[in-house]
């Protein structure tokens, strides 16, 4: 009897999905419950498990098709069986038959003086883009099966690898440090110079992913529509480095999770949504839709793109389930496993692109919502303290994006002033004040 694959219901307001791989080929025994296609949807990627036990029979919608909710993806031949492998063993006898008898050993000659080995020929060159996707996530390029001409590896291989769960390479041990050659002390020193571009293609085609073409309508669309506006603001970070210097080791130890930065900026940006619901606050046509929740987005980044999980009634979460949570998205986003249904909803997004080093940024809106926060690095600044002396002090710049149709100047300006305020006096937070 034959069972069909369908896709699955994707979650609200997802429809359609892309067939990323097939794990099983026609013909190959299948288990129930087993993982059987990975589809590949706006928002994540989910893999679809096999419905009943048997013999893959048909596959009805190939890589890169596009299917919606309840399409056919597939059969399952429940009374057929899959073709037996080869035995190795027979394998082995038919070797052993096609092998000629040995020839007699010939009398012993003088050995010849020994030739230098033959270098073994080095592997390819790795392109720039290549080469930075590969040590961004720590990848032995020689695992990676490459397509390109004269066996050189893609960017689109490196991301086929990604997809597929490729592993990060184990760390080298360290080797010892060969003897430096004698230098004669009259040789003039080489000039640095850069290394020879590397041949190759000028230019890579690689077909974008539904995840990262979804973004890219859905910012480009928060542009367009909403009237969006930055204003920035900066804080010292110097009571809140305090507090996690003073509670870092008996909070992990009692927790079993690193006290962050992020709990702070998550408690106080709950503070000033209380105070100034508008930014808490979405358009809906010609209504306005307060929200008297704090479902937080966090930005987390993944080898396939921008995700910004929920954190949800974030307001009755203490900091060590907050911490937890972050910490449990960003490695669920990294292994590809983060949930449709946590990346539903939201009314205030953070960001921190502070982890990468920036500066100072204008964050784009997270679409319905009205704000979002972002946080940077933190840098060692001259500032001049109330008693007139000037002191070097950690300062972060804070940037509150917002729709201006639903959130004023004030309001706007209100909002970072109050978690500047709570980040400078943490025990705010715990006041509510």
């Amino acid at each position: 009897m034959a069972t069909e694959i369908k896709v699955p219901t994707l979650g609200e307001s997802v429809t359609e999905a892309t067939v990323a791989k097939w794990f099983k080929s026609v013909g190959e025994a299948v288990n129930q419950d087993e993982p059987l296609v990975e589809l590949e949807t706006d928002k994540v990627t989910l893999e679809v498990n096999a419905p009943a036990a048997g013999v893959l029979a048909e596959i009805a919608a190939d890589v890169d098709t596009d299917v919606e909710v309840g399409a056919l993806l597939g059969k399952i031949d429940g009374d057929a069986k899959a073709a037996p492998a080869p035995k190795k063993e027979e394998k082995k006898e038919e070797a052993k038959k096609e092998e000629p008898a040995p020839a007699p050993e010939p009398a012993p000659a003088p050995a010849p003086a020994p030739a230098p080995a033959a270098a073994a020929p080095a592997a390819a060159p790795l392109l720039p883009a290549v080469r930075k996707l590969v040590e961004d996530n720590n990848l032995d390029p020689s695992a990676i099966p490459a397509s390109g001409k004269d066996g050189r590896l893609l960017k689109g291989d490196v991301l086929a690898y990604l997809e597929k769960g490729g592993a990060a390479a184990p760390a080298p041990a360290p080797a010892a440090a060969p003897a430096a050659a004698p230098v004669a002390a009259t040789a003039p020193a080489k000039a640095e110079q850069y290394p020879p571009r590397v041949d190759g293609p000028r230019e890579e085609r690689v077909k974008m992913t539904r995840l990262r073409k979804m973004v890219a309508e859905r910012l480009k669309s928060a542009q367009n529509t909403a009237a969006m506006l930055t204003t920035f603001n900066e804080c010292d970070m110097t009571a809140v480095i305090e507090a996690r210097a003073q509670y870092s080791d008996s909070f992990e130890k009692k927790h079993g999770v690193r006290l962050g930065f992020m709990s702070f900026f998550v408690k106080a940006s709950i503070v000033a949504l209380r105070e100034l619901p508008a930014v808490n606050a979405e358009i809906h046509g010609d209504d306005i839709i307060y929200k008297n929740y704090y479902d937080i987005s966090i930005a987390v980044g993944s080898p396939q793109g921008l995700v910004v999980p929920v954190l949800r009634d974030a307001d009755q979460k203490t900091f060590a389930e907050v911490e937890a949570t972050i910490a449990d998205f960003g490695k669920r986003a990294r292994d590809g496993k983060i949930t449709i249904e946590e990346l539903q909803g939201g009314s205030f997004t953070i960001t921190n692109g502070g982890i990468f080093g920036s500066l100072n940024s204008t964050p784009i809106l997270n679409a319905p919502q009205s704000g979002i926060l972002g946080m940077h690095s933190i840098q060692k600044r001259p500032m001049v303290m109330p008693d007139g002396s000037i002191e070097a002090r950690p300062m972060m710049n804070l940037a509150l994006s917002y729709d201006h149709r639903i959130v004023d100047g004030r309001e706007a300006v209100t909002f970072l002033v109050r978690v500047k305020e709570c980040i400078e006096d943490p025990s705010r937070i715990m006041f509510d004040v």
